[in-house]
């Protein structure tokens, strides 16, 4: 008897330190997992108003990005109907960092330009709605358990009840372990001679997802049993049950698990869970039993006999009635097809660089942020498939191996610096080298607006001539710089909007010198290149190497009217406790006057007309005004083309990883790419603003100011008060200063 009561002694104080041992791990697992949700990023929502320029194909092609499914009817969050050029949405609604988007039925009518008309499922006309966006993934993608959260009093009544029911029905009435529960199942496991039941409470449950293994030992279910006890003591049941609903495993997509019943709902039935219908309802909940097994992709019909068990029981225990248990039971399964893995690698690897210089990585991988971000779903859809057909189509014209050439682009927004479409590289879904960000290669003839913006700026107009003859410059090392044109011929003294728009070497290298180095590399930095650049005359001709992302930063501040504004992936943080943490409004900085830099624009714009990028004038609606510039380098190894039109701005490279020489001009390798895209993307063609002080003048092409009706002339901008005084005759030569200086600059060099 003694010895009985000291091994019960020693017995109760093992139990005891045991059970402060549980109760730690409980409390810590419990709060941790309750709370330590990653981050979740999303896309920029598309906004729904009428004249908004969007095509009805590419508002549905966007609705299927988002997972929307057809139907007759848009009956249920996350469906659509199409009748004729009308197109009927019972949108899901979301919670964005600005505000709250209602689930509701809208219908919107099209014709070829966008939306005509939007109305609300009473048929009042709306203002503006706005799409739920595109989930983009986890920023740490290593955590593979993904969830949508939601509290107790968000959840469909029925749904819980009808969980309880099935699973726990004595739930609120036991403190963890149901005794009834496990000597009602060993009762009809020995009736059946093997385990087809268990008497798991959701408790018991909840446990062994959260803290236990699977293996079914004696010590296991006695850790479980007490671990259930201790955690209905901390916490409430509603805390219990809310935690299992967004805790339990439903499925899984690759190395994807989704838990909970919100991501359940999206995941099986591309609805949120507030929309789902009875028989959707009990099939997520017969899924608990085994998701694997009772797969309604993989075996309907087992699914379908597990469903309909759930809504006999709802039957049975009074939650629905004869006739909503008759059509529940007779509807189809009605699963979505299964939803395709957003994966943006390029973009999400340009967005954890930028959170990673305001947010540490514990708090990424735990405060459950929502990251809003800039990127338009259906202009990275744009970009990767003009990339993905063209490079093909380049390499068969120009006889090249098969999968030789590789491409990176970024498409921002001039107005704001937004990151629309990221791609960093020929295959959109493989993660690793990220040509746009980290691919630094010479940029070529895409630096030298740096050179004329300089010369802009020191007084030139772009109807000064400038020589083009052949040029040797000292390199201060004994040996000599030495460019050539690509054609190898010098063109005389064209003008200066010429000597940009047909990318003259000759005359910018000696355009470069004798406004000076240091000017020109002020403007570079100004224009918004960081990296230090050895402060040599080759680098006006592009020998410098800079990444797709670099470019089109430096371009952003030339598209901007000469503000800079930082390239920007995030539109806003949002927390799910505290709101709004952190927005990303425009932030920029004037760097140029906007009269300098509406000429350097205009230069842009005639490389366009009569240039190096005059391929689009044929490819592109007439009536759009457009700017940019081509860049090829040495023996053709890169392709480039950067430039805008109303409110995009694009950057393509073209190239080989292995910098093997290709046959590849900037206009035959990276613009066809460009002009498909633009092309597809509709830009809106946004009025340019003129600067107060801009005039135009007719000039010939000796740069001589004309009367009006003057064959050939064209129409240049000026600053007021550098316009050359106007001649008498169509045919006056030039005897300006300016050829005077270039004079003097001749007999400099000889």
């Amino acid at each position: 008897m003694k010895l009985f009561i000291q091994l019960s002694l020693i017995g109760a104080c093992l139990l005891f330190f045991w059970l402060i041992y549980l109760n730690a791990i409980v409390r810590e697992g419990f709060e941790g997992r309750r709370f330590k949700i990653p981050a979740r990023a999303y896309s920029e929502a598309q906004e729904l108003y009428v004249g908004a320029s969007i095509t009805q194909a590419s508002f549905i092609s966007l609705l299927q990005q988002l997972g929307y499914r057809a139907a007759d009817d848009a009956f249920q969050a996350g469906r659509y109907s199409v009748r004729g050029a009308s197109v009927s949405v019972f949108m899901r609604g979301f919670k964005f960092w600005d505000g709250v988007e209602r689930a509701g039925k809208i219908s919107l009518q099209f014709n070829a330009e966008g939306i005509t008309r939007l109305n609300a499922a009473n048929g009042e006309a709306l203002l503006l709605a706005r799409l739920d966006p595109l989930y983009l993934g986890q920023i740490y993608p290593g955590l593979t358990e993904d969830r949508v959260l939601y509290s107790l009093n968000t959840i469909p009544e029925r749904l819980i009840l009808g969980l309880v029911l099935v699973e726990d029905e004595r739930f609120f009435q036991h403190w963890g372990i149901s005794f009834r529960g496990i000597a009602r199942a060993l009762f009809a496991n020995l009736a059946s001679g093997q385990a087809s039941q268990g008497g798991s409470t959701l408790t018991n449950q909840l446990v062994k997802n959260m803290y236990l293994t699977s293996e079914k030992t004696l010590i296991r279910k006695l850790n479980e049993a007490l671990m259930s006890i201790v955690m209905e003591l901390h916490y409430s049941k509603n805390d219990i049950l809310e935690t299992y609903m967004n805790e339990v495993y439903m499925g899984q997509q690759g190395s994807r698990s989704i838990n909970g019943f919100g991501l359940g709902a999206e995941f099986y039935f591309g609805t949120t869970l507030e929309g789902l219908q009875i028989h959707q309802q009990a099939m997520l909940i017969g899924l608990i039993k085994g998701p694997s097994f009772y797969n309604p992709r993989r075996n309907p019909e087992r699914a379908r006999q597990r469903r309909n068990t759930i809504l006999a029981v709802w039957l049975s225990q009074g939650l629905i009635s004869q006739t909503e248990y008759r059509r529940a039971a007779a509807a189809p399964l009605d699963i979505a097809s299964k939803p395709r893995q957003t994966n943006y690698p390029a973009f999400m690897d340009a967005l954890r660089r930028q959170l990673a210089s305001d947010y540490r990585t514990d708090d990424l991988l735990a405060e459950g942020l929502t990251i809003f971000t800039t990127l338009d779903p259906l202009a990275q859809k744009i970009v990767e498939q003009q990339v993905a057909e063209i490079l093909p189509q380049t390499e068969r014209r120009y006889r090249l191996a098969a999968d030789g050439l590789e491409g990176a682009a970024v498409l921002t927004r001039p107005s704001t610096g937004d990151i629309l479409a990221l791609l960093g590289g020929r295959e959109p879904r493989l993660a690793g080298f990220n040509r746009a960000l980290d691919a630094k290669r010479p940029v070529g003839s895409l630096i030298k607006p740096a050179v004329y913006l300089a010369a802009l700026e020191q007084g030139y107009t772009l109807a000064d001539p400038v020589n083009d003859a052949d040029v040797t410059i000292a390199a201060g090392d004994g040996t000599f710089w030495q460019p050539k044109n690509y054609d190898r011929v010098s063109h005389g003294q064209p003008m200066l909007v010429d000597a940009l728009a047909k990318s003259y070497n000759q005359a910018t290298a000696r355009l470069g010198m004798e406004i000076g180095l240091v000017g020109v590399f002020d403007v570079i930095a100004r224009l918004g290149v960081s990296d230090s650049i050895p402060l040599v005359p080759s680098v006006m001709l592009g020998a410098h190497g800079m990444s797709p992302m670099e470019v089109a930063q430096m371009y952003q501040t030339i598209s901007g009217n000469g503000f800079y504004s930082e390239l920007n992936a995030i539109r806003a943080v949002s927390h799910p406790q505290r709101g709004v943490i952190q927005r990303y409004d425009l932030n920029v900085s004037k760097r140029f006057s906007p009269e300098t830099i509406y000429l350097l624009q205009a230069a842009l714009h005639e490389a366009t007309l009569t240039g190096t990028s005059a391929s689009i004038q044929q490819l592109l609606p007439r009536h759009w005004w457009v700017a940019g510039k081509t860049g090829t380098t040495d023996d053709n190894r890169d392709a480039w083309f950067s430039g805008f039109t109303g409110d995009r701005q694009l950057v393509v490279w073209v190239g080989r990883d292995d910098n093997q020489a290709t046959p590849l001009t900037g206009a035959s390798g990276a613009l066809p790419i460009w002009i498909q895209i633009m092309a597809k993307l509709q830009p809106v063609q946004e009025r340019r603003g003129l600067p107060l002080k801009i005039i135009h003048r007719d000039v010939n092409d000796a740069g001589i100011a004309v009367p009006n009706g003057c064959d050939p002339a064209r129409s240049l901008p000026f600053i007021s008060g550098t316009e050359p005084p106007e001649s008498l005759s169509c045919q006056e030569q030039d005897n300006s200063p300016a050829t005077e200086k270039l004079k003097w600059w001749q007999k400099l060099f000889g």
